[in-house]
């Protein structure tokens, strides 16, 4: 339990549904999408897309998803890959020939398909209960008549802005400045379309004027997409991989999204008696930093669309992850691993939702890097992903960048479930971040006890890129600790990440956490 002598936030309660995500005005809408009949799915899918609207910088139409959902009733965990892929034409020779060495991030190169709405449409009519056109309502509401840009939110669109371009920056700029606190977004190109596909289905997004629109818009700058590119795009439904910790299994989504990278991070931790470090301390941070590295090579290695990933067996052993535990120096830091071309990026939004019938959906929607490409659709105003940023260049690579392929992901939701049933929900945010997060609230939980708001409150640490960035929450003393250890730490300039989380108690009671380094919260009714 908090002191409540400090500031903090507490747990929120509920029995007949639950949201938590990362802006009120989208938990709201999940909840009042309960309250009207919808379930989980519906309320999610609601929640998403407005959140497109409340954080455009994170997310929006024109980016990708990933889900993990249990119907009522049933403790199997269920995925859906809502990514994109790269168009026919895209090849990763004829950039190389051009001199690049990474996918230019902004550019109509990295713009793979969006995935998102042919996977909302997808999971409306075959887990859904009220329907599209009711699920899109509110969005199409408040992008029409515009929401204050809340305080996070303007924090980052300052961070972001110089990313945005051409039409981009008529849409996405005031007066030629980033949005303020209380400045209205409005975005009602984003309202048409979304009527349309209320109206229409996923074929008003993917054929006739509003693919026009983005197809013409990205081969205007050089992008090869086609038509065709667009109409052929379909989510699937793969198996979701998983792994055990103290009792608890992690369940995450397969490649193309990294979430095998959390599991084998846990395998690594389970060989260290974490529960008898000081949760807040250097030792702790600093096994954690050196699994990450190793765990991440492997990621690097490995994972990329799932017709081309390698040794996921491999990753996902017990056996590896000895191995490789067994290279850490409790005393000191090793040496970074190789690079790929992944670029670093910490934008996306996560939204959970539990219903009545305690459906549970675990969802996460990005559009990368903050505005994604900086790229709008000249008519309509989407902005589209740079997804195609996540593939690598190198020859060979499984990750090379190719025609209909999908790239590497970063963006993972994640569930546990313990003793037969799905018991929590949960997702990190934070781009490269995301399996270290999940590890590392997992650990807060089995190893430390705390509950789950101070899970995702505890300060956090990453070793990234040959630096450790560590947050502010750390003291002094830590980050001394860490330097002498070999690493060479730093304080990040904004937080790492954020999370949400449900907890489905035993007695009925559900239990919703969302981190305060987002403006969002947990509500339930």
């Amino acid at each position: 339990m908090r002191d409540f002598h400090k500031p903090g936030r507490s747990e929120v309660l509920a029995t007949n549904g639950l949201c938590a995500t990362s802006h009120p005005l989208a938990a709201k809408v999940a909840v009042e999408t309960l309250e009207r009949g919808g379930n989980a799915m519906d309320a999610a899918i609601a929640g998403a897309v407005i959140l497109g609207i409340c954080e455009p910088q994170m997310t929006g139409i024109g980016g990708d998803c990933f889900v993990l959902y249990s119907l009522p009733g049933s403790a199997e965990v269920k995925a859906l890959n809502g990514s994109g892929r790269a168009p026919a034409a895209a090849s990763a020779a004829a950039l190389r020939a051009e001199g690049h060495t990474n996918v230019p991030t902004y550019s109509a190169h990295a713009v793979t398909v969006p995935g998102a709405i042919d996977a909302f449409c997808h999971l409306s009519d075959t887990v859904g209960k009220i329907g599209l056109d009711a699920i899109l309502a509110p969005a199409i509401r408040y992008a029409d008549e515009g929401v204050p840009v809340a305080p996070r939110v303007a924090f980052d669109w300052a961070d972001d802005k110089g990313n945005l371009q051409g039409r981009a920056r008529d849409l996405f700029l005031m007066q030629g400045r980033g949005a303020k606190v209380g400045d209205m977004f409005r975005a009602p190109g984003q309202a048409e379309v979304l009527r349309r596909i209320a109206k229409d289905g996923r074929d008003a997004f993917y054929t006739g004027e509003i693919a026009e629109d983005m197809v013409a818009s990205l081969r205007a700058l050089g992008g090869v997409h086609t038509m065709e590119d667009f109409a052929a795009t379909r989510c699937d439904a793969p198996v979701p991989v998983s792994g055990g910790y103290k009792g608890a299994n992690l369940v995450e989504h397969p490649p193309n999204g990294q979430g095998a990278t959390a599991i084998l991070m846990l395998n690594i931790l389970a060989q260290f008696d974490i529960a008898a470090m000081d949760p807040f301390g250097a030792e702790r941070a600093h096994i954690e930093a050196e699994a990450a590295k190793l765990a991440y090579d492997a990621r690097n290695r490995f994972i990329a669309d799932p017709d081309h990933t390698t040794r996921l067996d491999h990753m996902l052993s017990m056996e590896t992850a000895r191995k490789l535990a067994a290279l850490i120096d409790p005393k000191r830091a090793m040496a970074a691993p190789a690079q790929v071309s992944e670029a670093v990026h910490k934008d996306t939004i996560y939204i959970t939702v539990v219903d009545r019938d305690r459906m549970a959906v675990s969802l996460i929607y990005s559009i990368y890097h903050g505005f994604g490409s900086g790229i709008a659709s000249d008519r309509f105003g989407i902005l589209f992903q740079n997804r195609g940023a996540g593939f690598t260049l190198a020859e060979g690579h499984p990750n090379e960048m190719a025609g209909g392929k999908r790239p590497m992901h970063t963006i993972i939701p994640a569930m546990l479930t313990e003793g037969g049933r799905v018991t929590m929900p949960f997702g990190v945010m934070g781009g490269a971040y995301q399996p270290c997060g999940h590890a590392r609230v997992v650990s807060n939980l089995r190893d430390f006890g705390m509950d789950i708001q101070s899970a995702l409150d505890a300060p956090r640490a990453f070793s990234d890129a040959g630096v450790m960035k560590v947050e502010r929450g750390y003291g002094d003393d830590v980050r001394r600790a860490l330097t002498d250890m070999g690493h060479e730490v730093e304080i990040p300039d904004t937080p790492i990440g954020g999370a949400q989380a449900i907890v489905i108690r035993e007695d009925g009671v559900l239990e919703g956490a969302s981190d305060p380094r987002k403006d969002g919260c947990a509500l339930g009714y």
